[in-house]
């Protein structure tokens, strides 16, 4: 019987393990992408396919990701869904006081990665006649500008636009894949603990972290990965290209 071909970044921790483990549930067929092999149980009838790429090597990520849908049969698939859900926050500093380094980092696995990554799959897939979803995890960031964080905004609002074009372009294709650069919320992760322990000096918002997490507004990983599938599930998905989990 045909499952439903999940592809999804950051799968190691937090929101993208989280979303492993509810599609696994499900019963999908889960493509994995993590420096580290998520820790995830895989029940009977579903699959785990994992494949260890460092995201800050983007080119040689896609691909590996559009060899391996090339070699797929795609009658075999009810749907498929790519999730870019992998980010990196380098140090919370004014710009210039973070490392190039750090910063060409943030930004290639942050953005250049999903635009890869997303141009891949709609390559290789563009003869199914599967519904295609591709589903950008971006934030409130992207929307709100932040000191001591330009780099995640800066990548966070090209995810946001990067939809809104991308939406276009395929709602003119026969079969169009259907995309969403969706905000999943404030969510308890590892995240939250570097802004939480960041100098003060040098980011300014950090007491508002410390006051989401003593005020409970923060979701677990759980509670945000079951929100973001919802929205993922729902059949007016690509309705609207850039939504957010507090508004859908």
């Amino acid at each position: 019987m045909s499952k439903h071909l999940t592809i999804l970044t950051g799968a190691s921790r937090g929101l993208g393990l989280a979303m492993a483990e509810q599609r696994l549930a499900r019963g999908d067929f889960v493509v994995a992408i993590a420096r580290r092999r998520p820790d995830v149980a895989v029940p009977s009838g579903s699959e785990l396919l994992t494949w260890s790429l460092d995201l800050a090597d983007p080119l040689a990520a896609a691909q590996h990701l559009e060899d391996w849908l090339g070699r797929q049969d795609g009658t075999a698939w009810r749907s498929a869904s790519l999730i870019n859900n992998a980010g990196v926050v380098p140090r919370l500093a004014p710009l210039a006081s973070v490392t190039g380094p750090d910063l060409s980092q943030a930004l290639r696995v942050g953005l250049e990665a999903p635009l890869l990554l997303t141009a891949a799959f709609l390559r290789a897939t563009s003869h199914w006649q599967a519904p295609r979803k591709v589903l950008l995890i971006s934030s409130g960031l992207g929307r709100r500008p932040m000191a001591g964080s330009v780099s995640y905004c800066a990548a966070k609002a090209g995810m946001d636009h990067m939809a809104r074009a991308l939406a276009l372009e395929e709602a003119a294709r026969p079969n169009g894949a259907r995309v969403v650069s969706l905000a999943p919320g404030v969510i308890d992760t590892d995240m939250q603990i570097q802004l939480r322990e960041a100098d003060p000096g040098l980011f300014p918002e950090r007491e508002r972290f410390i006051g989401l997490k003593t005020g409970g507004q923060l979701d677990t990983p759980a509670e945000a990965a079951a929100k973001v599938l919802r929205v993922l599930d729902r059949a007016d998905f690509g309705n609207e290209p850039v939504a957010d989990v507090r508004g859908a």
